[in-house]
């Protein structure tokens, strides 16, 4: 990453620090709705497995996370566009990658407060992975493709986006995709219309992944499948980055 990119990055986390109440939001409202999962619904949930309800959730809420913190990155970019901040940047011969990259660093950054704080909350409710070191190491690399995918995503949507109102937008579509999947329930027990889109979306091989390897049991081919899925979103959204960048400076 080059100097300019880094030095937005720090920018990048500036801005959240300022903003309390927005970091708090994304940070909060997923171990909320966690625990609502847990404590509300968790005991009529039959989910088919001899583990329990919490340890079976965490991966889905894992992803909530990282739908909340991208889609922050949606709203920065398009304050940055309504501002003039971009064209400023531009006048000091910074590219669009620096400028962008550096919002998508920083959703990385609170993308990694978030997961600690879920997963601390979830071992004092109960929480209990069986996953080794290996284990581990291959989940929090698969959960940092997908949030480097849709962080990058979310900087296409603010692009997009003619107001930050609208790029605001995005969160309700990254906080609605997890829940058509296996994230709180098996698919087979959703409706027999919804199987095929809740079993083929990106989030649900993403989410077996996971739940496979913390819990150090078979994945079988999920983790590629997942993989492909993040390298097909990431190679998109940079492409339409690009291209949205340059339609909107010239």
């Amino acid at each position: 990453m080059t100097d300019a990119a880094l030095t937005l990055v720090g920018r990048g986390v500036r801005l959240s620090r300022r903003n309390p109440d927005a970091l708090i939001t994304s940070m909060v409202l997923p171990v909320m709705l966690m625990l609502v999962f847990v404590y509300f619904f968790g005991g009529a949930i039959d989910t088919g497995t001899h583990t329990s309800y919490v340890t079976y959730v965490v991966p889905g809420v894992l992803l909530l996370c990282a739908g909340f913190g991208a889609s922050t990155t949606a709203v920065r970019v398009s304050e940055d566009m309504k501002a003039g901040i971009v064209d400023r940047f531009r006048s000091l011969d910074v590219g669009a990658v620096p400028i962008l990259a550096g919002h998508v660093g920083a959703s990385l950054v609170r993308n990694l407060l978030s997961t600690a704080l879920v997963v601390g909350v979830a071992f004092l409710i109960g929480f209990r992975p069986e996953a080794g070191p290996a284990g581990w190491a291959a989940a929090l690399g698969l959960l940092f493709a997908f949030v480097l995918a849709v962080s990058w995503l979310s900087a296409a949507a603010g692009l997009l986006a003619r107001t930050p109102e609208a790029a605001s937008g995005f969160t309700f579509f990254m906080m609605f995709l997890p829940y058509p999947s296996s994230a709180f329930v098996p698919v087979d027990t959703m409706p027999g219309w919804l199987h095929g889109f809740a079993g083929h979306q990106p989030v649900t091989p993403v989410i077996e992944s996971l739940r496979g390897l913390l819990l150090d049991r078979p994945v079988g081919g999920a983790p590629w499948t997942a993989l492909a899925w993040c390298a097909g979103l990431l190679a998109l959204a940079l492409a339409l980055s690009g291209a949205l960048f340059r339609a909107r400076t010239r």
